[in-house]
């Protein structure tokens, strides 16, 4: 029996990446944030309707009474509750701001500005893209789409952003940082494709120097957005700059605090967690217990970075495991990742007619990919899909490649690649095709590789609020981990009549290498394998 996908393995790493400093456009960086150029922004502080009196995370909010909202959609135009806010004497022509009713963050206002944005077939686009890809498979409420995300991280972004420069005012944080920050939270996840990480992973093993990486489509989204609404007000250093924020990189040794706030490559701290988080556990019905509103409250921008109380050094260490555990129990969870590996297959048998992977550099090719990829295949008549159709009815049929084994293994002791491991299976078994076998590299860890997040993080006392430090591990409790990544194999079956095959060779090679299977995976237990 032929087969033709190419598709055969993944490596997957559930990191962060592990930031540093760099002089890279330093100067611009310096000379951006001390530039004079905002006349043409208007004191949106008043315009918008905020006061700026703080009391933990809420903001008291006022609205002219002789202002007068001229849209009639107000309740319809985001689809999570939304009234009116503000106006915007300046120019008639200029959306008012909005009042959004959200179930993570109550009731935010989103300005102006971002509206701009958000009105826009670029960013509603994202209505269309679930935020857990295919764990709606395996956890039907888990169906919420990275639109109400983006939101709320730009939401967090403005309100992080605004707590500091009412409670640190000698950091003389301008109107365009504030409003800068916002839209790079809006606008950081422009870029995902269908079913978000499991398109990268998928152009990751198309091969023929393929590649892809959505911070670099949302950056090439938001310029999209700019040239095509006229939104003249942003320049060049202006798109230059949100970019930056979005990626995290290129950190100038001044005004670094600020990239600390939307993506946070230096310790991984950052409000597009504190929203994933609390929002994916909210639609999965898990509590939480680290608690992000503290964290926000209770932290200070010392020498350019932000720092945190240090009583709430344990408050972060939960904040890391939640994502541990999310990631352990229900990211990568074995169903539904069996059903990206068969999403991934469809796509690949699909590519050479829909042309999918040729749509990855230009944005006004790549706004066509959504998950309503996964329908338009699966509704077609052309022959040409006929494979693709197969595979997702058998999604729909739950008729899915099956979970084999999964052992956790330690990088000093053996190095297996995805593809070799799958070669010796095959030549290993009894009429197993390497095309059965898919081999999952999974690493899991605390967003930063191997490394502890919370000792690239400063703290500062109540007493002393002007010296930041770093708390030893030691310091906090006996019990947080001594590791922080763990390494697993994981094999997957797509016959699964031939799953027990499949695991009866791969024990075979742990055999080889002295390692031991986990017995609680075993196909068949009455099942002895011999030596």
């Amino acid at each position: 029996m032929s087969n033709t996908y190419t598709y055969k393995y993944v490596n997957e790493d559930a990191s962060g990446t592990e930031g540093e400093e760099s002089d890279y456009d330093s100067e611009f960086i310096r000379r951006y944030h001390e530039s004079p150029r905002s006349p043409r922004l208007i004191n949106y502080d008043v315009h918008r309707g905020l006061i700026g009196t703080f009391k933990g995370l809420s903001m008291n909010k006022t609205r002219q009474s002789n202002c007068q909202d001229d849209e009639d959609d107000n309740d319809v135009n985001i689809g999570i509750g939304i009234g009116s806010g503000g106006c915007f004497h300046q120019n008639s022509n200029r959306k008012s701001s909005k009042i959004i009713n959200d179930v993570i963050h109550g009731h935010m206002e989103v300005p102006d500005y971002i509206m701009d944005f958000i009105d826009t077939e670029q960013f509603q686009r994202l209505r269309d893209l679930k935020q857990l890809g295919t764990t709606s498979f395996v956890f039907p409420c888990a169906s919420h789409s990275r639109f109400e995300h983006s939101i709320g991280v730009s939401h967090l972004a403005g309100k992080y952003i605004d707590r500091i420069k009412v409670t640190q005012p000698e950091l003389e944080i301008t109107e365009r940082e504030q409003k800068f920050v916002r839209i790079a939270g809006l606008c950081h996840d422009l870029g995902h494709g269908p079913f978000s990480h499991a398109f990268e992973s998928w152009v990751d093993q198309l091969g023929g120097g393929k590649r892809f990486h959505h911070e670099e489509m949302s950056i090439k989204m938001l310029n999209w957005i700019i040239d095509e609404h006229g939104l003249d007000e942003y320049d060049t250093d202006d798109i230059k700059f949100i970019s930056s924020l979005i990626q995290g990189k290129h950190r100038p040794r001044e005004r670094a605090f600020i990239y600390d706030i939307v993506a946070n490559n230096r310790n991984s701290v950052d409000v597009d967690k504190f929203d994933y988080l609390s929002r994916d556990s909210y639609y999965l019905g898990r509590s939480t217990v680290s608690d992000f509103q503290r964290l926000m409250e209770f932290s200070k921008v010392i020498d350019d970075q932000i720092c945190f109380l240090s009583k709430e050094i344990y408050n972060l260490y939960e904040l890391f495991h939640t994502r541990y555990s999310l990631h352990k129990l229900v990211y990568t969870h074995k169903v539904g990742k069996s059903i990206e590996f068969m999403i991934a297959d469809a796509f690949t048998e699909a590519d050479h007619f829909l042309k999918i992977s040729d749509q990855l550099d230009d944005p006004k090719e790549f706004i066509n990919l959504s998950d309503s990829l996964l329908r338009r295949i699966e509704t077609s008549k052309e022959p040409e899909l006929e494979k693709s159709r197969k595979i997702i009815k058998n999604i729909r049929n739950r008729n899915l490649y099956k979970f084999v084994d999964e052992i956790i293994v330690s990088t000093d002791r053996i190095k297996w690649s995805a593809d070799s491991l799958a070669q010796d299976i095959a030549k290993e078994g009894n009429g197993i095709l390497e095309s059965d076998i898919i081999v999952q590299n999974l690493k899991l860890n605390y967003a930063f590789k191997d490394k502890d997040p919370v000792q690239s993080t400063k703290f500062y006392t109540r007493y002393d609020s002007t010296q930041s430090f770093i708390i030893k591990k030691e310091e906090t409790s006996h019990l947080i981990p001594n590791q922080f990544q763990e390494e697993r194999i994981r094999i997957f079956s797509r016959n699964k009549e031939k799953c027990e095959q499949v695991q009866t060779a791969f024990r075979k090679l742990l055999k080889n290498h002295n390692l031991s299977p986990n017995p609680s995976f075993t196909v068949s237990p009455a099942r002895t394998i011999k030596k």
